[in-house]
């Protein structure tokens, strides 16, 4: 005997509710993120022979020394 779809519907979970952010929209990114994304797409151009995490590793040092970084080292 094939199951009725009531029997089908029930089984199924009901759908999730979401939660609303009041309008808030998107978090801003801190200075890292957006050097980081800038640095990244960057990279990627410039040297596609690498692999993502060699780009990363040679981003996270780039940002050491960059202008945005309010921790520059001095």
């Amino acid at each position: 005997m094939a199951p009725t779809t009531t029997a089908k519907a029930s089984a199924e979970k009901p759908a999730k509710k979401t939660k609303s952010t009041g309008g808030a929209g998107r978090k801003k990114l801190t200075p890292f993120n957006k050097f980081m994304q800038t640095e990244m797409q960057r990279l990627k151009e410039d040297e596609p022979a690498l692999s993502h995490k060699e780009r990363f590793k040679m981003a996270t040092t780039n940002w050491k020394n960059a202008p945005e970084n309010p921790k520059k080292a001095a």
